[in-house]
């Protein structure tokens, strides 16, 4: 299969899964109280749909950039990517679960907390696989040296931990739970989402939200190059 078969199909995926986040967000018509108090009865859906809208977001930026570098598509990838997929289309029903149940309290609350969490997981784990089939020699334009692959295993599996965390919480605290969720969000827009115009070739595409960190571009002898003037 040709890889912008496997880029439209993906990139469709994500523009409907953050397209349905926008469905949770409805306040009912007039006549059932001030508006202004609606709205904030439904801060539980607009904080989830933020969290989900730039997770997903971020995760579509970051697999553009690992798939750009593929230069073969086989089945085992396919297969691979449908795995990221089927968890990115979930988030959208774990975000309404979660905003439904978060200000109820009680053991639904952590379930449908736990549940986001999980999903979440799910999708991290998915880039991760993506992430373990280039490692493979021949599959990439630009491989990651051998020398360094290793290490960017490393920070993609700690990178796992936050949601973890977050899973475990739930089960105590729903609202710290989601305070985690959503401080991962905001840490991989400002610090790990990849400028990717005009990057160099060689250039180590950054992790999914719970992944690694952008590991900078690698020399012909395997070391990072370093800064150009």
């Amino acid at each position: 299969m040709d890889r912008s078969r496997l880029e439209a199909f993906s990139d469709g995926v994500f523009a409907v899964a953050i397209t349905l986040l926008a469905l949770n967000l409805a306040v009912t018509g007039p006549g059932h109280g001030s508006l202004l108090d609606k709205l904030g009865r439904q801060w539980p859906a607009f904080v989830a749909y933020g969290i989900s809208f730039f997770t997903i977001g971020i995760i579509w930026v970051n697999h553009h950039a690992l798939v750009r570098n593929i230069a073969v598509v086989d089945r085992t990838l396919l297969f691979v990517n449908l795995l990221l997929l089927l968890f990115v289309v979930a988030i959208p029903f774990g975000t309404a679960t979660m905003a439904d149940y978060l200000t109820a309290g009680g053991q639904d609350a952590r379930v449908a907390t736990a549940l986001y969490a999980a999903i979440l997981e799910g999708m991290s784990l998915g880039f991760l696989a993506i992430f373990e089939w280039t490692l493979r020699d021949g599959r990439t334009f630009q491989p990651v040296p051998r020398a360094a692959r290793w290490a960017m295993r490393g920070r993609f599996y700690v990178g796992q931990v936050p949601y973890l965390i977050a899973f475990v919480v739930a089960f105590i605290s729903p609202p710290v739970s989601v305070a985690i969720i959503g401080l991962v969000a905001v840490y991989y827009v400002f610090e790990r989402t990849p400028s990717t115009p005009g990057s160099r070739p060689g250039t180590a595409p950054g992790p999914a939200p719970g992944g690694a960190a952008d590991t900078g571009s690698y020399g012909s002898d395997g070391g990072p190059d370093q800064p150009r003037a």
